[in-house]
């Protein structure tokens, strides 16, 4: 050591500290780098991003280079630090003690928290730098990898821990968490449309469905005047058929093939409309949404008969139904239909809406927290709170929320008012 100059063994020791914190750094970047975005980038015929996956996809080998590297190079820095205190002060402990001292607490500062506070915060940029190097080094290390690995492995199996490979698959939940904070690199309308795709998932049939009572259908039981009179106001292009009671689904009537019926035939009986029906679909209540429109496509099917357990007839399903789930509400609408209903809140803070409204839809466009695993609508809501049909108008209070009834009809709560309670405060 007399015979080298101090300054090379400062630059020396420069250097050895630079490239800690470069080991670091890089270990941070790619352990916090976006395999998903990397991925882009290669599709894009990246080099740097191809090389980032090769070496993310033996992460066990690059863990161990720049442990190996980070541990022999803090080594030879505390060895240069030590020689450099003895050419200053001699074999003295304390000097020798301080030097070292000195020495931990820049690798900390500059070796250690820095560049890894760097390297978390730009992951792919320097991921992309660091790989052009780091993978000639793991071929020029692989012999001494390899050993510490066989090492490694047989400490683990001494100690009956069996390690596993690591899994990159993404969850449902960590795929909503990417899209929620994908800010403004996704548009808007785009994330409403990824999110609702996951909701797909976790709601059924009967959450999107067409309610019994709102159902358009055609009742062969009446006069033949009355069936055409019906067809020639119908809005929908297919018609649930049915005899007498609604339970009793005869079939579905492609309601174009009926106008084309009656230009044709002059006299007209409920056999004429009984030849045109097609088979029901049918699909019980609990299907989820996303299964179902599985269904759909491969049966070729359009339109679904909602029932129970018992057979009972509990809704009607359409293809646009789930379309519109996943983005949103088309701009022609049925009239009177309950989904296309706009509403919010008034000046005062205040909204009338139908009893047959679903909670789901209330919940999306006023903000509101009402539960959904129970009943549909704000009329099943409401009675299941009461647990009494109101024959004059009442009030009550469900969570935050003030409702009061407006109008009670054929058993069930017509219209309904509701109250945000901020303000009822001010009133």
């Amino acid at each position: 050591m007399d015979t080298v100059p101090l300054w090379v063994l400062v630059c020396a020791l420069i250097f050895l500290i630079s490239c800690s914190a470069f080991f670091a750094m890089a270990e941070t970047a790619l352990m916090a780098a976006s395999r998903h975005r990397l991925r882009s980038y290669a599709k894009r015929g990246h080099r740097g991003a191809m090389t980032t996956l090769w070496l993310l996809e033996r992460t066990d080998s690059l863990l161990s280079l720049i442990l190996i590297a980070n541990t022999l190079i803090n080594a030879l820095a505390t060895a240069l630090a030590t020689a450099i205190a003895i050419m200053f002060f001699g074999y003295d402990y304390s000097a020798i003690f301080i030097a070292i001292a000195l020495l931990a607490f820049v690798l900390i500062v500059f070796a250690e928290i820095s560049p890894k506070f760097v390297g978390a915060r730009y992951p792919e940029n320097i991921s992309l730098a660091a790989a052009t190097v780091l993978k000639p080094l793991m071929a020029l290390a692989m012999p001494l990898v390899w050993f510490v690995n066989q090492l490694v492995q047989l400490v683990l199996k001494l100690a009956a821990v069996r390690p596993q490979a690591a899994q990159h698959r993404v969850s449902p939940e960590e795929l909503r968490s990417i899209v929620l904070e994908g800010g403004n690199f996704i548009p808007q309308k785009h994330k409403s449309i990824l999110l609702n795709l996951f909701d797909l998932e976790t709601i059924s049939v009967d959450d999107i469905m067409t309610p019994r009572a709102q159902i358009e259908a055609l009742n062969l039981a009446v006069p033949v005047a009355e069936i055409k009179a019906q067809l020639t106001t119908c809005y929908h292009n297919k018609l649930p058929v049915y005899e007498g009671e609604i339970n009793q689904i005869l079939g579905i009537l492609h309601v174009r093939h009926a106008i084309a019926l009656l230009n044709e035939e002059e006299d007209l009986t409920v056999q004429h409309f009984r030849d045109l029906l097609t088979t029901p679909y049918y699909i019980p209540q609990d299907t989820r949404v996303f299964t179902q429109l599985q269904y759909f496509q491969e049966n070729k099917e359009r339109l679904g008969i909602i029932v129970d357990e018992y057979g009972e007839v509990q809704g009607l399903v359409t293809l646009d139904d789930i379309i519109e789930e996943m983005i949103g509400e088309f701009t022609t609408s049925v009239p009177g239909a309950a989904r296309s209903e706009v509403f919010d809140w008034d000046k005062r803070g205040e909204c009338l809406l139908e009893g047959t409204t679903a909670l789901r839809d209330i919940n999306k466009r006023l903000g509101l927290h009402f539960p959904v695993d129970g009943p549909k609508t704000l009329n099943g809501l409401m009675l299941e709170q009461l647990q009494d049909i109101p024959e004059s108008p009442v009030g009550l209070k469900i969570g935050d929320v003030i409702i009061e009834v407006i109008q009670v009809k054929n058993q069930a709560i017509k219209v309904a008012k509701l109250i945000r309670p901020s303000t009822r405060l001010f009133a």
